[in-house]
């Protein structure tokens, strides 16, 4: 297992380019239609269209490691609030309410908030991170 320790920073960096493209996708699909989905054609002066405008920059930031605390710390938070909002009241249960993935959204980019970028990013280029 110690050499699977070596790739831990390259793991962390993988984390972060995954989930900031799934991120990116939802606000791509809300506002642009790619991928099309029930979300597409969202209003931007809207709770769906403010959640979607954060989802397309915190995407993008997270997606090339970019100031990748601050975004990631929003990205937690905005997905917390929308769990509580429209996930919670359905049911406890994430897999009962639909909440799993905005859950998972939110422990991944509280824990990239704390962790940092990992090599394979802007902000360690810049010397952050």
């Amino acid at each position: 297992m110690r050499f699977l320790k070596s790739f831990s920073p390259f793991f962390l960096s993988t984390l972060r380019i995954a989930s900031g493209l799934m991120f990116l996708f939802h606000g791509t699909s809300k506002f642009f239609g790619l991928p099309q989905t029930s979300q597409t054609g969202t209003e931007l002066m809207s709770v769906s269209g403010a959640v979607g405008a954060v989802e397309l920059v915190a995407g993008g930031l997270l997606t090339a490691g970019l100031l990748t605390r601050p975004a990631a710390l929003i990205a937690a938070l905005t997905m917390a609030v929308v769990y509580v909002m429209f996930r919670l009241p359905g049911s406890v249960y994430p897999m009962l309410n639909g909440g799993e993935l905005t859950l998972m959204f939110v422990f991944v980019f509280l824990y990239l908030s704390a962790e940092g970028p990992g090599p394979l990013s802007i902000d360690r280029m810049m010397g952050r991170g």
